[in-house]
């Protein structure tokens, strides 16, 4: 009886690690490193993010004003400028040509004095599921922590469901204790806006 016994406990161990090479090949197969990271590039301009445009010596054509729903702000003199998807250094050029045409050798600056755009969801097993907003990019365990993080009922295996700028939905998997425990860094990837991060 022992020899089976031992036979059995040693096949039982094989499966339990098995699975675990399974668990941490499905995550660490995917390419985290060429996920996008925002940090270190030009912002860009989203829907509700407030700009200040100014027009040097000139207060009535410089204002404050908030992204809309259909990503356009309007100035006085030139009108409507569309805004999302622009960086501000793209917008200071646009909006200096436009108002070239009325006033010459115009000085504009375009500066970013409120970020709302930055949004994303956090659902599933955490403290407190909802949409979350940040002034400054954070990465997937910061955003659980916003969130409450993960009660006591939820998996380690997290998944973020993205929406690439072609339109296609990709799911993400990543193994929340092995961020925590430093076991792989590369999977606490930033969070970008629109993302949604489940903890199942």
């Amino acid at each position: 009886m022992l020899p089976k016994l031992r036979f059995s406990l040693i096949l039982v161990s094989l499966a339990l690690a098995c699975s675990a090479c399974i668990g941490s090949s499905r995550t660490s197969r995917h390419p985290y490193a060429k996920e996008y990271d925002p940090r270190g590039r030009p912002f860009v301009v989203g829907v509700a993010d407030t700009l200040a445009v100014s027009v040097w010596r000139d207060e009535e054509l410089s204002t404050e004003a908030t992204v809309r729903p259909d990503g356009t702000i309007t100035l006085p003199l030139i009108g409507e400028v569309r805004a999302v998807g622009k960086t501000p250094e793209q917008l200071t050029k646009e909006i200096r040509e436009r108002v070239g045409r009325f006033v010459k050798d115009a000085i504009v600056t375009v500066a970013v004095t409120a970020v709302n755009s930055y949004r994303f969801t956090v659902a599933g097993n955490v403290g407190h599921p909802g949409v979350f907003t940040s002034p400054y990019f954070v990465t997937v365990s910061q955003a659980l922590a916003l969130a409450g993080g993960p009660n006591r009922y939820a998996d380690d295996e997290i998944v973020i469901v993205r929406k690439d700028p072609s339109g296609k939905i990709r799911r993400i998997p990543v193994d929340y204790d092995d961020v925590l425990e430093g076991d792989a860094p590369e999977q606490d990837i930033v969070v970008l806006a629109g993302d949604n991060i489940y903890v199942p």
